[in-house]
């Protein structure tokens, strides 16, 4: 037995030198072994061929269990060592598409929703919005804009916060009495939010400046409380190929619809074509304004705008939605785009 294990070792030896592979000597060794463990169980005993290979298995068998313990021991170790270096790997940060960790939990509702997701957050966050008028609507507006993730918001308006504001434009807070509401709003919407940029322009919206300021943005919503804005907005967001979303409230009665002449849509002065007669809509001072009617009609406008933006639902291009907040009642009514409207038609 002692020769044959000799030779073993001379053979293992020498392959290795002539660049015998490690898996091959190893491979003809075994088959040795198997084929002298054979001989010393099969034959009888006395034979010339079991004496010559050591006379008896229990030895080889021993060998064998040795062997086998040794490449057992070698496996588990090499296990765990794979198994310790797994866990000693750096962990990847899992892939948020540009968005930081704190920010997935913050829009997580939005995530799973099947209309919006990850690519319709992606969206909000790259999408900038222009609100004009920090007021009554713009006030909801802003405040679920900002809350949703809109990446920057631009907002326009030459006022200042006043006592008789605070009963329905609740971005704005007492304290903020005779500030520019631009820079209140402001205020409000980075302590909603400090993962957006808000740009406010305490300044009058005027034909001068509309398309240069304008062109810098996505989606314009409009929120004023005066036609002629409103008309420049609209003509602004046409030159430009921007949708529009508008909306316009009084009393206890609010509208809401969604200009976009790229896509095909009329445009605001399609169906307004002109300004009524002085003094034939009270402003909000002379009629009043039930004070959750601008936050209802706000709410819907932020909405439409994100639908905009993540190109879900459907949007209301066709379709001017009146909400009467003292009946509890909404209707929609068909709107189309004139052929002879001064800004959209076909004349231009």
């Amino acid at each position: 037995m002692v020769f044959l294990l000799a030779l073993a070792l001379v053979f293992y030896a020498v392959a290795e030198r002539l660049g015998v592979g490690r898996r091959n000597r190893l491979m003809v060794l075994s088959l040795a072994y198997g084929l002298v463990l054979g001989i010393q169980i099969v034959l009888p005993l006395g034979h010339p061929m079991r004496e010559a290979t050591g006379s008896s298995a229990a030895p080889w068998a021993i060998l064998g269990g040795m062997a086998a313990l040794v490449v057992l021991y070698r496996w588990g170790l090499s296990a765990l060592r794979v198994k310790a270096n797994k866990n000693e790997a750096p962990v990847e940060a899992p892939k948020s598409n540009g968005l930081k960790r704190e920010e997935l939990e913050r829009y997580a509702r939005h995530i799973v929703l099947r209309e919006i997701g990850g690519p319709g957050q992606m969206a909000f966050k790259n999408a900038k919005v222009f609100v004009i008028g920090a007021g009554g609507l713009g006030s909801p507006a802003l405040q679920y804009l900002a809350a949703a993730g809109v990446g920057t918001i631009g907002v326009i308006d030459d006022d200042v916060v006043e006592n008789a504001n605070l009963q329905r434009q609740i971005i704005h807070a007492d304290q903020y009495i005779g500030v520019p509401k631009v820079f209140s709003a402001q205020s409000a919407m980075l302590a909603q939010n400090p993962y957006i940029d808000v740009k406010p322009y305490h300044r009058r919206l005027v034909k001068d400046i509309a398309e240069d300021l304008l062109a810098e943005y996505d989606v314009i919503l409009e929120g004023s409380d005066n036609f002629e804005t409103r008309y420049l907005a609209n003509q602004t967001s046409f030159e430009l190929g921007l949708p529009m979303v508008s909306g316009a409230l009084s009393q206890w009665e609010g509208q809401i619809a969604v200009f976009d002449t790229a896509s095909g849509g009329p445009c605001y002065q399609c169906i307004f074509p002109k300004s009524p007669a002085f003094g034939l809509v009270p402003s909000c001072a002379e009629a009043g304004v039930f004070a959750p009617l601008p936050g209802v009609i706000g709410s819907m406008m932020a909405a439409e705008t994100l639908k905009v933006i993540s190109q879900s639902g459907d949007v209301l291009r066709k379709d001017m939605l009146i909400y009467d907040a003292l009946y509890g009642e909404t209707r929609k009514i068909a709107i189309q785009k004139r052929s002879d409207c001064p800004i959209c038609g076909n004349a231009n």
